[in-house]
């Protein structure tokens, strides 16, 4: 495992790398990407409505396909289990 997917396990999106809790925290509801670029990562998913749940999301991140300037676009899971499953990069 390289230094840049060790440093994304167990971590949720959009903390600091340097945040001294990295991990998910209590009474907040998460997803878990599944595949691309933040593959492991957890999407905190409290405050999202239903219809925003069921639309996906496109979440920034240099490591994907085109960059800085990327971003990697997860669904959710048919059934209703707490994944987003990668479907592509855009820039």
């Amino acid at each position: 495992m390289d230094r840049d997917e060790e440093l994304l396990r167990g971590r949720v999106y959009g903390q600091d790398h340097d945040d001294p809790r990295p991990g998910p925290r209590p009474g907040r509801v998460y997803a878990e990407l599944v595949g691309g670029p933040l593959d492991g990562l957890l999407l905190d998913v409290t405050d999202w409505t239903p219809g925003q749940r069921a639309s996906g999301t496109a979440l920034e991140t240099e490591l994907g396909r085109y960059g800085a300037d990327g971003r990697s676009l997860y669904d959710p899971r048919p059934g209703g289990t707490p994944h987003f499953d990668w479907s592509g990069d855009a820039p």
